[in-house]
């Protein structure tokens, strides 16, 4: 089957998520097509990024005339169906905090992406987060684009989510917590539609020998420099490890809008021998650092189920991170890591200390523990398969191109109207 894949911004360097989803889905057999409604901003630091980028397709790319003539024409073939599409990005613009006009401008993407979509007979679009890509992918389908579903990630993908969902095939979440977040969020009736299949790791993690802790009192956080991921408690608590006379030294791996702020507070607190602002990294190289350190860290204040908290299980490295949304769920205190709350320096500090006293003996027992359940849980094969079963479900098992709706079909029938009926996935489909 042809399934199109949605990205406000595809690749990124944070993304490698996704990429591995879509491999996976392709060595099932699924021909995957990309999209991403923003061009390339930032410099790629994998090769597997910069190739998916090479393949994939860039909808402001194409130019304003692109975007108005595309507008023109599905108005002129399809009235009623357009008109439709307006209200509905009219009325999702009044609800949500980027207003009316960026709106206008998504139902013209939408009008882009559904002509590149008759194109290639796709016949299913993912969207992954549930914010601008997904408003795209609904726009998409009231102009009689074909069924969509959509992955939220994290806590600030709620814009308009009702609407989305009672449009959608069906939704994705990555963890029980999502899922309940999702749950209080949506008409009963929907939950039907709600599936848990998780972001996984590259099969050559969980099947790559485990190697030895060292000695070194090294830890690596691997994020986005962004106030949100933690760094400036971090940094405190470093500060605080420090006065203490604890060796240690921190590699921070990532870049983002508060990398200044972040490098300023390393020099403000005299932490400039003991952490590293290295910026992005290679997927082999944020790999090296991790198994180089005695723990991951990463004291996010908001997160959905962080990927680099899998892979550092992985590869068989405890963890320590936030109490929060689903990151319970994978971390074990005592058995994987250590939970910490989310921005409190006293907490932070001891969960360091514990990782630099502990002997390597017992840090790599944490680390099997976590190899063995992220094996379990997060195998990135494994999730595809779920996920290509409700794909195939929501399209009827048929690799077939979509049509127009009736110019007399309602607003919602247009909206919902899949080849199969989502609600009535199998529950053996996923997890």
């Amino acid at each position: 089957m042809k399934i199109g894949y949605l990205v406000n911004g595809y690749p990124r360097n944070s993304h490698s998520f996704i990429r591995r989803e879509i491999k996976a889905l392709e060595s099932l057999g699924a021909e995957v097509f990309r999209y991403s409604q923003r061009p390339l901003d930032v410099p790629l630091a994998s090769e597997a990024d910069r190739e998916e980028h090479r393949r994939t397709r860039e909808l402001l790319g194409a130019g304003v005339l692109a975007h108005v003539w595309a507008l023109v024409a599905v108005a002129l073939r399809r009235p009623l169906a357009f008109a439709r599409a307006l209200t509905t990005a009219l009325r999702l613009g009044s609800r949500s905090e980027r207003g009316v006009l960026r709106h206008v401008v998504y139902l013209a993407e939408a009008a882009v992406l559904e002509r590149w979509l008759r194109g290639t007979g796709v016949t299913h679009v993912h969207a992954h987060f549930g914010s601008i890509a997904t408003t795209v992918a609904l726009l998409c389908r009231c102009l009689g684009g074909p069924p969509f579903s959509f992955t939220i990630h994290g806590m600030d993908e709620y814009d308009n989510t009702r609407e989305k969902v009672s449009h959608a095939a069906f939704v994705l979440v990555v963890s029980s917590f999502g899922r309940a977040q999702l749950y209080r969020r949506v008409d009963a009736a929907e939950w039907p539609k709600i599936h848990e299949v998780h972001c996984g790791v590259d099969g050559d993690l969980l099947t790559a020998p485990l190697t030895h802790v060292p000695e070194a009192p090294q830890f690596v956080c691997v994020a986005r420099l962004h106030i949100e991921k933690g760094h400036l408690v971090l940094l405190e608590a470093a500060a605080r490890l420090a006065a203490d006379g604890v060796r240690f030294e921190i590699a921070l791996l990532g870049d983002g809008p508060h990398r200044s702020m972040i490098e300023e507070r390393v020099r403000a607190l005299g932490l400039d021998g003991r952490v590293k602002v290295a910026g992005w990294r290679s997927e082999d190289e944020v790999r090296e650092a991790i198994l180089a350190s005695r723990a991951l860290v990463l004291p996010s204040f908001t997160e959905g189920l962080p990927v680099v908290l899998m892979e550092a299980l992985a590869l068989g490295r405890p963890v320590i991170a936030s109490t929060l949304s689903g990151i319970p769920e994978l971390v074990m205190p005592g058995v994987n890591g250590w939970l910490v709350p989310a921005g409190s320096v006293d907490a932070l500090v001891q969960a360091m200390k514990e990782a630099l006293e502990a002997p390597p003996a017992r840090l790599e027992a944490m680390g099997r523990a976590g190899a063995a359940f992220v094996a379990e849980r997060h195998d990135t094969r494994k999730e595809a398969r779920k996920l290509l079963a409700l794909f195939q479900s929501a399209t009827g098992g048929a690799a077939r191109a979509f049509g127009d709706p009736p110019e007399g079909a309602s607003a919602r029938e247009v909206a919902t109207r899949p080849s199969g009926s989502a609600s009535a996935l199998p529950r053996s489909a996923v997890r």
